[in-house]
């Protein structure tokens, strides 16, 4: 598989700028800024062309989100909403007329930088998974039984369509020769995946979903029930829950260990944003660690003067980088 290695023209394809796709990156590119609160801090360190594709990928990848999580919305209207969008999306990325910005930036990015239909249909996919649950009216939401995975194997797949995916859009972008970057980048999807996974226990209960595989929480002697009254009521965890949390963050850490194979792989122009963006989900980790992994008392954050450090860091590499002529 050839990957894009040039910041425009990747593919062969000569393009220009013209000012309706110039206007639809801006928006794109505020769109990052406003809601990428951990990616768009790694988004500043890329080059332009770079980098306003990575923001056209995030807008299309929100607009996703947005349709299925919101929950003042029946989840099969949802559905709809989100199969007529997706229609526009292909249409659009077949050349049709299209006034939302973030096809024609999101369509601009997909030519310059080989990025495949199929892998945009997948980073949908993932979205959708949470979708897939039976329509009932919002009032309901408190009834629902909770979705589980029963092994990790199951949770895989989840964390590949939602977060590998971006990944292997992403290097896309970034530029690579070497075939290795792909299984790489799928596995530090899986990291960042799992990070989340631990930092949103609370919230997604509240969602009716749990993430955490059973089988794992039946080898730290947790209950199903247990885990979602503790997140439901807040509170400290007690020592059998904060194992389970320990046990799947040695995974998460596991699964970083690729990430870091994987950054002397890509393009060196890019390599300072992704080294930016795992610093900062590594660092999310830690501070769940930090915390002893109590994620039910409090949200677990990164603090944005830790951020600006990590980016700031990112920045001199890129100025070295340009400096050693690219190396």
């Amino acid at each position: 598989m050839r990957a894009a290695d040039a910041a425009a023209g990747g593919c062969g394809v000569t393009l220009k700028n013209s000012p309706e796709i110039q206007e639809a990156y801006r928006t794109c590119r505020e769109i990052a800024r406003r809601e990428a609160k951990n990616f768009y801090y790694s988004f500043l360190a890329l080059p332009e062309a770079k980098r306003n594709a990575i923001c056209a990928v995030y807008a299309f990848m929100r607009h996703a989100d947005d349709i299925s999580d919101d929950e003042r919305v029946p989840l099969s209207e949802r559905r709809r909403t989100m199969e007529a969008w997706l229609a526009a999306w292909h249409a659009a990325a077949a050349g049709g007329a299209t006034s939302d910005p973030v096809f024609i930036a999101l369509r601009d990015a997909q030519v310059r930088f080989s990025i495949s239909h199929e892998l945009l249909d997948q980073l949908v996919e993932g979205v959708t998974m949470d979708l897939r649950r039976d329509a009932l009216a919002v009032s309901d939401l408190a009834s629902m039984p909770l979705e589980t995975y029963e092994r990790f194997e199951e949770l895989y797949h989840y964390c590949y369509l939602v977060a590998s995916v971006v990944g292997l859009v992403c290097i896309r972008i970034f530029g690579y020769t070497d075939p290795r970057a792909e299984k790489l980048a799928e596995e530090t999807g899986i990291a960042f995946q799992i990070t989340n996974i631990l930092r949103d226990v609370k919230e997604d209960v509240e969602r009716r979903r749990v993430y955490l595989p059973l089988e794992d929480l039946r080898a730290q002697g947790v209950e199903l029930d247990g885990l979602a009254t503790l997140a439901e009521r807040g509170g400290a965890p007690n020592e059998n829950v904060r194992r389970l949390l320990a046990f799947e963050a040695n995974r998460a850490e596991h699964y970083y260990k690729s990430g870091q194979a994987l950054l002397p792989l890509i393009s060196s122009d890019a390599r300072p944003a992704l080294w930016v963006l795992i610093r900062i989900y590594h660092q999310l980790l830690r501070e769940i660690e930090l915390k002893r992994f109590d994620v039910f008392t409090e949200r677990v954050q990164v603090s944005t003067a830790k951020k600006l450090s990590f980016l700031g860091l990112g920045i001199l590499r890129t100025l070295l980088v340009r400096v050693s002529g690219g190396r």
